[in-house]
């Protein structure tokens, strides 16, 4: 496996995180102190994130909108410049190729944020669809880093570093340039947090700089860095998905909850005709959300199975610390889906999980079983966001 360092490697190295491998084969810090603590101090104060393992793909030209618009499920016709839109890119089946975000510059220039893991197949499926459609597609992710500002000071935070911009006037999903000091960036107003948030998308080669300088800055904000750890669990709040655990070509959006960005009005675009199809049969497996009546998480890719393959005789323990004590079995039925995301979250206080579960058992109540520990532990199906359901806090 190639391992490949992002431009702060060093600098959180310094801040003593712990790193380990991760989509994209780079080396991501998973936590600089408590994950817990990195998840609350975002949901209270600012976080602050590294996430240039994401890609960057410039695209310019006469048919750049037409090339963009028949890749994207979404439209992106009627965007303005400084606009910023989430989409899925499929294939011809209706899998997913990648969940993007898109940002128009103008007419003939956009940039697309990829996911970590697939963004040299992103890059090389638009490259390859590219020919003769008067599109210049380049990959610009080495010359970018990629910080998220997040949290319910992120705005008082910033605009007390950057000076040109009045970010309260910056509406949700829109872009603008900006300065930190001497460096120009640019400032998107999204997140992966659930919570009021930014992105800001810096020259690679003065990173440490602008790093430094939030950190420094930050101190009067409680701003603290956090990790994938913390991401990880802030992102289950909220249900969001990412690409590798929870997303592959073997999923249409319908089958993720993706499907409320397709537009079918348009006349053509890569995968409608298959999408058509999934959306009159209906999918055969949907992505829901479990509320566990465990004390740990689910490992991924735990089985699923349904409550009445749990075994109504209950054995008898005959050894070990529970002996004596009655003991569940479920009985080796059929699988009903599989976990792909499950942590302790600590807005919400209990372990919750994401699991692709048979259109029979999606329902909000549903009630499954799992193993854990080498113990049957029961679920139930519930609605999705497990937090902050309306959006407020991340629409601010």
């Amino acid at each position: 496996m190639i391992e490949r360092r992002m431009a702060l490697h060093d600098v959180h190295l310094r801040a003593g995180a712990q790193l380990v491998a991760g989509g994209g084969d780079y080396l991501f810090p998973v936590s600089y102190t408590s994950p817990v603590a990195e998840h609350v101090n975002t949901r209270t104060n600012v976080g602050m994130q590294d996430l240039s393992s994401m890609g960057e793909i410039d695209v310019k030209g006469p048919g750049a909108e037409r090339l963009l618009n028949q890749l994207l499920v979404n439209d992106i016709r009627d965007m303005d410049p400084g606009r910023v839109r989430y989409s899925t890119i499929c294939d011809d089946d209706g899998g997913i190729i990648d969940d993007i975000t898109i940002s128009k510059f103008h007419d003939e220039h956009f940039l697309i944020v990829t996911s970590s893991a697939p963004r040299r197949q992103t890059f090389e499926w638009i490259s390859e669809h590219a020919a003769g459609a008067t599109a210049y597609v380049t990959d610009i992710s080495a010359t970018i880093a990629f910080l998220a500002v997040q949290g319910p000071r992120s705005r008082e935070f910033l605009q007390s570093v950057i000076d040109d911009v009045d970010l309260a006037a910056l509406r949700f999903f829109r872009f603008t340039s900006a300065r930190i000091d001497q460096t120009r960036i640019l400032v998107s107003r999204s997140g992966y947090t659930g919570e009021l948030g930014y992105e800001l998308l810096i020259p690679a080669e003065e990173a440490v700089g602008v790093w430094e300088r939030l950190r420094s800055k930050g101190a009067g904000f409680d701003l603290k860095p956090y990790g994938v750890a913390a991401m990880h669990t802030l992102r289950l709040e909220k249900a969001l998905p990412l690409y590798g655990p929870d997303i592959s070509r073997a999923e249409t959006p319908f089958h993720v909850g993706l499907d409320r960005w397709i537009r079918f009005d348009k006349r053509s675009f890569v995968g409608r005709d298959a999408l058509l199809k999934v959306q009159e049969r209906g999918p055969d497996r949907r992505w829901v959300g479990l509320r566990l009546d465990a004390d740990a998480p689910a490992a991924p890719k735990t089985q699923v199975h349904a409550i009445s393959d749990i075994d109504a005789i209950r054995e008898e323990m005959l050894s070990g610390p529970r002996a004596g004590e009655p003991e569940d079995r479920v009985r080796s039925g059929a699988a009903v889906g599989w976990v792909t995301v499950s942590h302790w979250c600590p807005t919400v206080g209990r372990h919750l999980a994401m699991a692709y579960l048979d259109a029979a058992h999606c329902w909000p109540g549903s009630r499954v079983v799992l193993t854990i520990g080498g113990k049957p532990v029961t679920a139930t199906v519930v609605h999705t966001p497990f937090f902050d359901p309306d959006g407020a806090r991340m629409k601010a």
